[in-house]
């Protein structure tokens, strides 16, 4: 078995991160063998060197290696081209062709994009993987093939699978191994090697003198994140390399290649999309609004029952003038002073002498305050129940997920869901 230095060498990969060796080498073990191989990253971070490797190191290494580019070949026609067709199969088809997997019977496909094929196509190359059968499009005769299937694909497949636009059984099927290349954001020790190496290629190619980077130019090339990874910094070495006349590049003349690059240093923050019927933002206005009123109910029956007590009307005049302080802050200062008028506040009227309050009156009143305060608690309770049900709905039972949305922890979550029996 080859070690991974002599595979690079081999196959022209340059870098020497974790990640991309350890992506080599698992290659390198899975060769050997017939299982599927899915390769998965980002566009641009060099995918089609891995089902390479898995080619020449395998059995298979004489036979037909075959790369299609699944994302290039049009829906009508990417059956019979993976598959073939019979003569008069639909129009145009003017004579009987061999597909790709009867071509390359005895080798290795390289499906590119395997995310990008349509759902009736994956049905039929779920069943090359699971028997090895296919029939041409317009045939009836099943034909057997027996070719090594590697796919590779930058599309996240979790998420095509919830759309519905990937069939989960032809991903586990695919992905018997999963390879990861990682993106050159992730490599920044092979940034700088990799663009040498460009630079030295497209000096010999042009026949120029090779172009060199100034260390700030390298600290720039370093802190860029590379959304088309080791493709964009390919063409960014040629761009320099033929356009720039001195062979000496600064961070200033390199910043004029690098798109968004005064960007690259600010912070992300990466949320997920907004999802219809979101009520988060809903909540916490609800949230505000009760406690707020819950604390001015408070207040004023604090207010009332001090006047039932004690028939104090000058304490609850100023009381009264404390909670609208309390309540509009600033605003009754600010109204005295342009008017040059004191704010009006409600006075309550002194119980008549020949209509005193007796003790049956007072409890009437406790009463009415408890059954107040009864309600308002009802509401409140209703309120959060109901709050608490349509997060549960809307992350189907997760309670982690709705504890977080709720803004509670999950173990007061479990408390609550116990308390309100739901």
């Amino acid at each position: 078995m080859e070690n991974i230095q002599s595979i690079k060498q081999r196959f022209e990969i340059i870098g020497n991160d974790v990640k991309l060796n350890r992506a080599i080498e698992k290659a390198i073990q899975v060769a050997p063998t017939d299982i599927s191989v899915l390769v998965t990253g980002e566009s641009g971070v060099g995918k089609e060197s891995i089902p390479k490797i898995i080619h020449s190191l395998s059995h298979r290494k004489h036979a037909k290696y075959i790369a299609v580019n699944c994302g290039a070949i049009p829906e009508g026609t990417i059956d019979s081209e993976l598959f073939g067709h019979e003569k008069g199969a639909f129009t145009g088809a003017t004579q009987t062709r061999s597909g790709y997997f009867e071509v390359a019977d005895g080798g290795t496909i390289f499906l590119d994009e395997v995310g990008e094929l349509p759902l009736t196509t994956q049905v039929r190359l779920l069943r090359v993987l699971e028997n090895g059968e296919f029939l041409k499009v317009g045939s009836s005769q099943v034909q057997k093939t027996d070719v090594r299937i590697v796919a590779a694909t930058n599309v996240n497949m979790f998420e095509a699978i919830k759309k519905e636009k990937f069939r989960e059984d032809l991903y586990y099927r695919l992905s018997t191994v999963e390879i990861n290349i990682p993106p050159l954001r992730e490599r920044k020790d092979d940034i700088h090697l990799l663009f040498r190496k460009f630079a030295s290629d497209f000096g010999r190619k042009y026949k120029m003198p090779t172009i060199r980077l100034m260390d700030d130019a390298i600290q720039m090339l370093l802190k860029y994140r590379w959304p088309g990874n080791i493709r964009q910094l390919r063409n960014i070495a040629e761009q320099v390399s033929v356009l720039e006349e001195g062979r000496t590049i600064s961070a200033t003349t390199l910043h004029g290649y690098l798109p968004n690059a005064g960007n690259t240093n600010l912070p992300a923050v990466v949320g997920s999309p907004k999802k219809e019927g979101d009520f988060s933002t809903e909540r916490e206005i609800l949230y505000k609004v009760l406690f707020d009123m819950k604390g001015d109910l408070h207040d004023l029956k604090k207010l009332t029952l001090e006047l039932l007590k004690n028939n104090d009307t000058e304490k609850v005049q100023e009381e009264n003038q404390n909670l609208i302080q309390k309540i509009y802050g600033n605003e009754n200062q600010d109204i005295t002073e342009d008017n040059a008028a004191p704010v009006e506040v409600l006075h309550l009227p002194e119980p008549h002498a020949e209509q005193p309050v007796t003790q049956s009156f007072q409890e009437d009143k406790y009463h009415f305050a408890e059954e107040i305060e009864e309600e308002e608690t009802l509401s409140l309770q209703e309120k959060e129940i109901e709050l608490i049900k349509k997060s549960l709905e809307r992350n189907r039972g997760k309670r982690k997920a709705a504890a977080s949305e709720l803004g509670i922890s999950e173990r007061t979550l479990y408390r609550k869901i116990k308390q309100y029996d739901l």
